[in-house]
Formats: C-alpha cells, sequence, structure tokens
C-alpha cells in the first residue's frame, strides 16, 4: 500500500536571554501546518498537523561560571503539541529534556538526566529526517535507526561528549534500567564525527537492550520507544559535502531488532495487527537496512529547495521486505525566527 504525505506548514523560533556569565534563557520553537494523506488505511484525510520538521517546544536553559573554565549546565524542554497543547510524551512533563551536567573547555561535557541519544547528535543532523527540511516526513520506516530529529529521548543516563579536537568530537553514554534486573531496559552507545571545511562525516553505534518493557532507558508510556523488543541494534554511517550553495549527503544505517512485541513508529500504536503488543510478535530478528541520498540547494540565502530518496531493505524470515521514501521541500524564510515551507 502506497501512502504519499504533503506539508505545507509554518515555522516559528524565540529566545530570551539575560547576558552575563551566568545566564538562564527562554527559548522556544512552533511548527504548524496542514497535512494532507492520500492513502490512510484505504482513505484520503486532510490534519492539521504539528512538527513536521521540527518539534515543537519550549524551554528553559542555563549555564553558571564556575571558574577555571569549568561551567555548570542544565536543560528543561517541553515538547506538546499544538493542535491541542497536549504534551508530545505523555505524562512527562519535560519529556523532550531534561539533564543536567559540568562543561569543562579542557575536558568535555558530562550530563545526567533524559537526553538524546549519542547517534541522533551527532550522525543525526546529516539526515533528511533530522535536518529543518526534511523531518518527519522523510524519516525511514518506523523511524527504526533513531536518526529523525530527536524523537527518541533516554532516561537515567549519562553521557559524556568531547570538545573537538582537529575537527574530531567523540561521544559516549550508558542508560541505567533502575531495576534490580540490571540489564533490562538499558542502552549504551558511542558516535564519533569530524568536521572540517565543507567535509563533514559521522558514524555510531546504538544499542537498546528490553526496549519499551516497562520503566528504563526507553519506554512506551511516553511515546518514545519505536520497538518493544528483547534487543535493538543500531548502527549508522554517513557523510555531507558542501559546494557552494549546495549541500548532498549520503547515508547508511542498519537496525537488527530481536524478537519484538511491538512495532511502532513515532508512538501512533503497534503495526503488529493490534493495539495491545501481546497480540503479535516477531520472533527472530528483523534486519533493516536504509540508504538515503539527500540534497539541498540555496537559491538564495532566504530561499531554498531540498529532496531526499530512501531505499530500505528488510530481511526476516526469508522474506525481504523493502520500501521507497521520496521527500521534496521548498523553504522560504521572510524574516530571521519565521519561514514558511511545502
Amino acid at each position: 500500500m502506497k501512502k504519499s504525505l504533503i506539508a505545507l506548514a509554518l515555522t516559528g523560533a524565540f529566545a530570551v536571554s539575560a547576558h552575563a556569565q551566568s545566564s538562564v534563557t527562554l527559548y522556544g520553537l512552533i511548527d504548524t501546518g496542514l497535512v494532507y494523506t492520500n492513502n490512510q488505511m484505504g482513505h484520503s484525510n486532510w490534519q492539521l498537523n504539528s512538527s513536521s520538521t521540527q518539534n515543537t517546544v519550549f524551554g528553559l536553559k542555563g549555564t553558571e561560571d564556575l571558574g577555571g573554565g569549568l561551567k555548570a549546565i542544565f536543560k528543561l524542554e517541553q515538547g506538546f503539541i499544538l493542535n491541542n497543547g497536549a504534551q508530545a510524551f505523555s505524562g512527562d512533563m519535560f519529556g523532550s529534556q531534561a539533564w543536567v551536567g559540568l562543561q569543562a573547555d579542557q575536558y568535555g561535557t558530562v550530563t545526567f538526566g533524559r537526553q538524546f541519544d549519542v547517534m541522533n547528535d551527532l550522525v543525526g543532523p546529516l539526515t533528511a529526517e533530522f535536518n529543518t527540511w526534511g523531518g518527519s516526513l522523510a524519516a525511514h520506516p518506523f523511524e527504526n535507526d533513531n536518526l529523525a530529529a530527536n524523537s527518541v529521548v533516554i532516561n537515567n543516563s549519562v553521557k559524556y561528549a568531547s570538545p573537538t579536537w582537529y575537527g574530531v568530537t567523540f561521544e559516549t553514554m550508558y542508560s541505567f534500567s533502575n531495576q534490580t534486573t540490571f540489564a533490562s531496559n538499558r542502552s549504551y552507545g558511542f558516535a564519533v564525527s569530524y568536521a572540517q571545511g565543507p567535509l563533514n562525516l559521522a558514524a555510531g553505534y546504538l544499542q537498546l537492550n528490553g526496549a519499551g518493557n516497562g520503566s528504563g532507558a526507553v519506554q512506551t508510556s511516553d511515546a518514545s520507544a519505536n520497538f518493544v523488543a528483547q534487543r535493538q541494534r543500531v548502527w549508522s554511517l554517513g557523510g555531507n559535502y558542501t559546494y557552494g550553495p549546495i549541500t548532498a549527503g549520503l547515508v547508511w544505517s542498519h537496525s537488527q531488532i530481536d524478537n519484538a512485541s511491538g512495532v511502532f513508529s513515532f508512538g501512533t500504536g503497534t503495526y503488529l495487527g493490534s493495539d495491545d503488543t501481546s497480540a503479535g510478535s516477531l520472533s527472530g530478528s528483523l534486519r533493516l537496512d536504509n540508504y538515503e541520498a539527500n540534497l539541498k540547494y540555496a537559491i538564495t540565502p532566504a530561499w531554498s529547495v531540498s529532496g531526499a530518496y530512501t531505499y530500505t531493505h528488510g530481511a526476516y524470515n526469508g522474506s525481504a521486505p523493502g520500501w521507497n521514501t521520496a521527500m521534496l521541500q521548498t523553504d522560504y524564510a521572510i524574516s530571521k525566527r519565521t519561514d514558511f515551507y511545502l
């Protein structure tokens, strides 16, 4: 069954800041528009949509200078649905991000709390599904590789991000299950990126053990988990190159999901035949390889055109399903903070 989505929308960002050695900033972003779907369970549909390309959020972030190049930092961010004001992450007051940490100019940054994973931080920005010109409309099937813009947030995590050395940045994280069964619903990963001049490269690995099974690192109760599975492992590699007004990129990712009992997509319900995740399961391993090519062309500083194509190859119990995903967008900024896109 083929499915096409089109979004016509408006994005606005706002920020208020106190400029000092120690400061707190109130910030936010609103993304809304109309979406037409040509085939939604056999019917067409027009909808008012929130967060097609960027998350609709408001938040607080702050820093305090402790001296000697050391700073205390924090971020509290609430994602919400503009249509009705509901929380984007059900039941979570600051479901989008909630963390505190220490930043040292020479040694890097350590943060503690509910955060985006390291692969999302470094590899995600090279994809169309993360960038402001793609978003969820360019996401890989079921968001199987966690590369879409900040869709999966991980609890109980400790993250380290290095300073940038000669263009190289490294991140690693560990997320606790906070249960006596230590390995149940925990996560860990690492990623590295290189940015020098027009060239950007990044690679990463992420593992989720028992994701979605009760409380822990990744939960279904707040729509963070895209899979309920015994184990999910994701490898990714990407790069892009900028030449004048053109930025071109290639991304590959491989996801291996073992014994899944729930398959979701941005928290929209299970794809195993029922909203009850016990109604079905995928015994064995589901493998998904995503091959993405993306391109952005800046016609003027305010007007751009971009597109992406992804082929996803699956493997499960001798079958080989495939998905073709294409996205085309044009965006025009009418001010520093407000733009329209189609």
